[in-house]
């Protein structure tokens, strides 16, 4: 299977389930902000990722969405840069950095 980059983005009803949702978000991708994230890696690890996040959440007052990106899309950036001028993050895999 091939790697994809997905952004997986929650809305959590509960500050205490927010927490440990966002604990284990952490450890399946990387956060954008404090509730976006960007995940990569393929089917397998994204249906993973999706099924401990659905025994964390409760169905009738949180969400959680997941969004593929496309493979070779635009990528831009607006606003305030991530990172220091003239550090570079080269932790993404090659066919999406």
């Amino acid at each position: 299977m091939s790697e994809r980059a997905f952004v997986v983005g929650y809305d959590i009803a509960n500050p205490r389930r927010l927490q440990r949702v966002h604990r284990e978000m952490c450890k399946h991708a990387t956060p954008l902000e404090y509730s976006v994230f960007l995940l990569v890696g393929d089917r397998r690890a994204k249906d993973l990722c999706l099924a401990r996040m659905a025994g964390r959440i409760k169905n009738n007052e949180d969400d959680v969405r997941c969004y593929p990106l496309p493979v070779r899309g635009f990528q831009g950036r607006i606003g305030r840069a991530s990172l220091p001028l003239g550090i570079q993050w080269t932790g993404l895999p090659a066919d999406i950095a």
